[in-house]
């Protein structure tokens, strides 16, 4: 019994770890790694656990928050009414369930519905005071947003004066996104001029709206879309068709069709109609959304933590069509692993012309035994590159020879190796490869890393091909009269290229530690290495049994680091850029006076305290110059713990350390609490 318990616990940390990594890449960075329909799976995975175990779950677990979309760069503003997301599923028989608890819930029988196309975009809210246009908010944590005001005024589709009579106050939700005809526009051109190609148009257009050169943004053609109401004042609507009647009325742009339909069953008939004329919209739809039209259930309906109980959303199955495999291409990544990309016979798979899908690596090209030559089975969910599902084998040619994997890089012909414990092959030429270089360097210039503007894969491609650079030291080497060497480069932008080179060179210490490319070592292991170490150098010279001592990094990932650091080259390339003038030394903040009790101490954070989100409780802890980290284990000194403190106050009970309230927490980093 003890050990399914560990095993599930064990199985529950996990799902929580992947659920928040993966929440980070779609909604911060607008780069998924999985597709919704996987992400679906592991999030009800974990609510099953959760909910077959109460006793581990707790309130800081991933299935009860919204994704945060909050990005550096961007002031926040706190919504007036939460912006919550949906629950979804892929079953009409859940559905139904949905609207039996409706029926039970509200003591009515046949609810009234809206059911409107689920547009795959970047959820956004419009505030209107006074009738006039005044912000535009991402969802952000549901809580607060990023303010993209000035983004989102380059999409001029939306109404700037309300026609009277108006709300005073009024918040518009929506969707911004981009048409199929504009990702495929872009991706045409990016194709001419050798560039990557971007994956789908949801996550273009969330990384367009982001953008900080409003020039780069304003060149990609966006537009929105509104579905929703938000906060209003004063609330005078019954029903979200008359807020639709007013929508139309003040010249908001809204989806084509939407059905209000009673009861569950003709609620279901609607989603076939959708199904069959999505296909013909201007953008990517990925399923139904259903909404009771009543604003008084809703508001009786109430919500959860993170959704609506009143709606949800239907997600159509991936789509799926035959083409030819034309070739393998071997892609070669910014850590010198190879992997393998379908080329394909152009065919249209959910509203775009697909040519390409990933293989993942050398094992699924044999287990799927895929050859050059054979009509292959291709979906595509909506949001990742499509990939190949089965090969047609009756439909082979016999003379098809099973495809042998390279055993050199296509790159550089340098022989390839293994990587421990995975499938995919590396190639170990990380000096002279040139996609190598390429990636390198536009991932330590990227907004996650060192945030150089203007330094995108264009301009990096050029620079390496033309030798410019070999290494991130080589950017700050720079001169305008190599600059001015590239193409579409004038006096001005050469100027703010080498502005922002200098500028990066002040950038946090973390960022640059994130920069350096160490393998398993992301944003979070990094902002943890630079807040205990306080110095590049001293991290450089960490030995494995210093760095597993550190709570959150683990033997694997400390091995990685202190081979990364250990080999001459990487050593150099730290030296170098030191000497260039990057800071290597991050200080925490500290209170006036040492607060021994806590400097250098790891916190761990569990329930809801009384007066303390647990973001505040975090920056108090850390400006007080403790570390907080997310799970409890012998390193940990205290456990701060409020209502609904689950399986990690159980743990710390278990290994004897010091459990806090948050009057003690207060009082331990000399503040007073909220309320005195």
């Amino acid at each position: 019994m003890v050990e399914m318990s560990d095993e599930v616990e064990n199985r529950i940390r996990l799902l929580r770890e992947k659920v928040s990594h993966h929440d980070e890449r779609y909604y911060r960075y607008a780069e998924p790694e999985i597709s919704d329909r996987q992400y679906d799976r592991l999030k009800r995975e974990l609510e099953d656990l959760e909910r077959e175990h109460p006793e581990l779950a707790g309130p800081d677990s991933p299935v009860l928050e919204v994704g945060d979309d909050r990005l550096e760069g961007f002031s926040s503003y706190t919504h007036r009414l939460p912006m919550q997301s949906l629950d979804n599923t892929y079953r009409f028989g859940e559905l139904r369930d949905f609207a039996n608890r409706l029926e039970r819930l509200l003591g009515e029988n046949e609810l009234e519905f809206v059911v409107e196309p689920k547009i795959d975009g970047m959820a956004v809210s419009t505030t209107y005071e006074g009738g006039r246009f005044v912000r535009a908010v991402t969802r952000g944590n549901g809580t607060q947003g990023d303010d993209i005001t000035a983004n989102f005024a380059l999409i001029r589709n939306y109404p700037k004066i309300l026609a009277a009579p108006h709300p005073e106050i009024l918040e518009v939700r929506g969707e911004i996104f981009m048409t199929l005809a504009e990702f495929e526009r872009i991706n045409g051109w990016r194709l001419k001029e050798g560039l990557p190609l971007f994956a789908n148009p949801r996550n273009l257009a969330a990384g367009t709206v982001k953008m900080l050169d409003r020039k780069e943004a304003g060149s990609r053609r966006l537009t929105w879309v509104s579905h929703g109401l938000g906060y209003c004042d004063p609330g005078y609507y019954g029903t979200l068709t008359k807020f639709f009647q007013d929508l139309k009325r003040w010249n908001f742009p809204q989806v084509e069709n939407h059905w209000v339909r009673r009861g569950i069953a003709p609620c279901i008939s609607a989603i076939g109609e959708l199904d069959e004329l999505r296909r013909g919209y201007a953008y990517s739809t990925d399923g139904a959304v259903l909404k009771l039209n009543r604003i008084g259930w809703q508001i009786r309906a109430g919500s959860t933590a993170k959704a609506p109980r009143w709606a949800i959303a239907y997600k159509f199955e991936a789509e799926q069509v035959v083409t030819r495999l034309l070739d393998i291409s071997i892609q070669v990544g910014r850590t010198g692993a190879l992997s393998p990309v379908a080329i394909l016979e152009p065919v249209k798979l959910g509203g775009t012309t697909v040519s390409r899908a990933t293989l993942h690596n050398r094992d699924e090209i044999a287990r799927k035994d895929v050859r050059v030559g054979d009509f292959v089975k291709v979906e595509k969910a909506g949001e990742i590159i499509p990939a190949i599902v089965e090969v047609v084998t009756d439909k082979r040619a016999s003379e098809l020879a099973p495809y042998a994997f390279p055993t050199k890089c296509p790159a550089c012909q340098t022989a390839v190796i293994p990587i421990e414990g995975e499938a995919a092959l590396r190639c170990p030429n990380t000096t002279g490869c040139p996609p190598q270089i390429r990636r390198r360097i536009g991932f330590f210039a990227s907004r996650q890393c060192m945030d150089i503007e203007g330094l995108g894969e264009a301009v990096v491609d050029q620079l390496v091909g033309r030798e410019l650079v070999a290494s991130p030291v080589d950017l700050y080497g720079l001169e305008k009269k190599d600059l001015l060497e590239l193409d579409k480069f004038a006096d001005k932008s050469a100027d703010n290229l080498l502005k922002a080179l200098e500028e990066s060179k002040d950038r946090e210490l973390w960022r640059l530690i994130h920069g350096l490319g160490i393998q398993r070592v992301g944003m979070a292991a990094s902002k943890l290495l630079a807040n205990t170490f306080l110095d590049l150098e001293k991290l450089a010279g960490a030995t494995v049994d210093h760095l597993i001592e550190i709570e959150g990094i683990g033997p694997i990932v400390a091995q990685s680091i202190v081979t990364f650091f250990g080999d001459p080259t990487h050593a150099k390339m730290v030296h170098e850029l030191i000497a260039a003038g990057l800071s290597a030394s991050h200080a925490l903040p500290k209170p006036s006076g040492s607060i021994q009790a806590v400097d250098g101490k790891t916190f761990v954070l569990t329930g809801v305290l009384p007066n303390l989100k647990r973001k505040e409780a975090r920056e108090r802890i850390e400006k007080a110059g403790g570390k907080v980290v997310g799970s409890v284990s012998k390193k940990t000194a205290y456990l701060v713990a409020g209502e609904k403190a689950g399986s990690k106050l159980r743990a710390a009970e278990k290994l004897g350390i010091e459990i806090l309230g948050e009057r003690e927490l207060l009082e331990l980093i000399n503040e007073k609490t909220p309320e005195s």
